[in-house]
């Protein structure tokens, strides 16, 4: 008993200096002091997993940071772009020295608003593939949606078309079957990003990739927010059916976008076959869709899908349009949306009355008061379970991704959005904003104050961890 005692006295010991020495943000190793201090031995192995701050330790650094900068491809050049508001200029050339990949001009970009018109477009696409398929997506599962794009698949592999799949290991654990084993019979190459080896599992399992791609032949892409699962397409739980956006890109943006997955590939298998005209050829001029592919990640050294959120925020004059399952602002996200408020831009932040995360829900709530008394206006969507990641500024510049508003999209995950600075764009989103605006639940700030004691107790202990989601 001594011994199991000492043995505790000392790992904690080496948690709290760890977190006092090392810790990202004072809110973060609050939650993490008291995880470690009210959870014997489990606190410890929650921190070891979740939340050591890896970068400040060169024993601990994550070799595949390391390994992805060798071998970046994005772009570094000057951007051969035309704003009509200079103003987004500066958001552009942020996103550019922050991710890597600037704004291009001429792309034709076709918004799809729901799962069955999202993956209609897609096995349409992918049965006029000619050259190659390569797929990337964080949840890969099980399903008749699944089925389908395995046959269809096969038939493209029996036509000589290659074939390249990355899925996320935890995201899509578990999700491989005979069709899969069929399709690596017959030559596709199939493979888990951030595998979960027992080895490697302390430096992985906190880094996640989030990112939906889908290229073909190099000049056509898919990328959103809509994973490969039957959910968006069918009532698969009490949540029902899944609502979400997703785009297809014709354009220069097919460029960037493909060159995320290329990088994850080559990372992911340490095969540099992806290179040359065949896999990246000259992208022809699709539209008029001014567009910039934003990438964020672990292995950066900023965090971009944080910066691009807060710039919008700041770069707002007349509204600002959010819908998003997971709106767990950090502090500073928080004040530039206050900020926008108090400078008479109209706020409105729509999340699902559902959720497919207690605690997540429970987070969100916990800002909604402070928010609420700012002027934020905040819908409750009651009947649908929006997936969307979705931010309008002004109507005149919209983005749609992976990223969500909350810690782990910010520092832990590899995402991916596209930012369109295209007005008639971003005025068709609005209008379908509004339009569901109709559905939705508005919170009052007198009436949500006065929730009972237990809400607000199940609130504010969400709150403590929220940094830790």
């Amino acid at each position: 008993m001594i011994l199991l005692y000492s043995i505790y006295f000392v790992s904690v010991l080496w948690a709290v200096f760890s977190v006092l020495l090392h810790g990202a943000r004072p809110t973060r190793s609050i939650g993490w002091l008291l995880v470690v201090i009210i959870f014997p031995f489990l606190g410890v192995a929650m921190y070891l997993l979740f939340g050591l701050n890896r970068k400040k330790f060169k024993f601990l650094q994550l070799d595949f940071s390391a390994k992805r900068k060798l071998y970046n491809l994005n772009h570094k050049g000057k951007a051969n772009t035309k704003f009509t508001i200079e103003k987004y200029q500066r958001i552009e050339q942020l996103l550019k020295n922050s991710s890597g990949f600037p704004a291009v001009e001429h792309n034709n970009i076709q918004l799809l608003k729901e799962g069955n018109e999202v993956f209609d477009s897609i096995f349409f696409e992918l049965s006029k593939a000619e050259k190659f398929i390569h797929i990337q997506y964080y949840i890969i599962e099980n399903g008749a949606l699944l089925n389908r794009l395995i046959n269809l698949l096969i038939d493209k592999l029996d036509k000589g078309v290659e074939v390249r799949i990355l899925y996320d290991a935890f995201g899509s654990y578990g999700w491989k079957n005979e069709g899969v084993r069929k399709l690596e019979r017959l030559g596709a190459a199939i493979y888990p990003i951030l595998p979960l080896k027992y080895e490697t599992v302390l430096s992985t399992l906190n880094y996640r990739n989030h990112q939906k791609i889908i290229v073909i032949d190099g000049v056509l892409a898919f990328a959103g927010g809509v994973n490969i699962s039957d959910k968006y397409v069918k009532s698969t739980s009490n949540l029902g059916i899944w609502n979400d956006l997703h785009l297809k890109i014709e354009g220069p943006m097919v460029d960037h976008l493909h060159r995320v997955f290329i990088k994850d590939y080559y990372f992911t298998t340490n095969k540099k076959l992806l290179e040359g005209e065949k896999y990246l050829p000259v992208q022809e001029k699709k539209g008029n869709v001014l567009g910039q592919i934003v990438v964020g990640g672990p292995d950066l050294d900023y965090q971009s899908i944080l910066y691009q959120y807060t710039m919008m925020m700041h770069l707002a004059d007349k509204n600002i349009y959010i819908e998003n399952p997971y709106f767990i602002p950090d502090k500073t996200l928080l004040e530039a949306i206050k900020m926008a408020v108090l400078r008479g831009v109209k706020v409105v932040v729509m999340v699902p009355k559902k959720s497919d995360s207690i605690m997540a829900k429970n987070s969100m709530y916990a800002n909604f008061e402070n928010l609420l008394k700012a002027g934020v206006e905040i819908r409750v969507l009651k009947n649908v379970f929006s997936h969307s990641k979705l931010i309008i500024v002004d109507n005149k510049i919209a983005s749609i991704g992976s990223g969500n508003f909350d810690y782990r999209s910010f520092e832990h995950n590899y995402e991916v959005n596209s930012l369109l600075y295209n007005e008639a764009i971003a005025e068709e989103l609005a209008i379908d904003f509004e339009n569901k605006k109709e559905s939705c639940e508005i919170l009052d700030y007198e009436s949500f104050k006065k929730r009972n004691i237990g809400a607000k107790l199940l609130e504010g202990c969400a709150k403590i961890f929220s940094p830790l989601l």
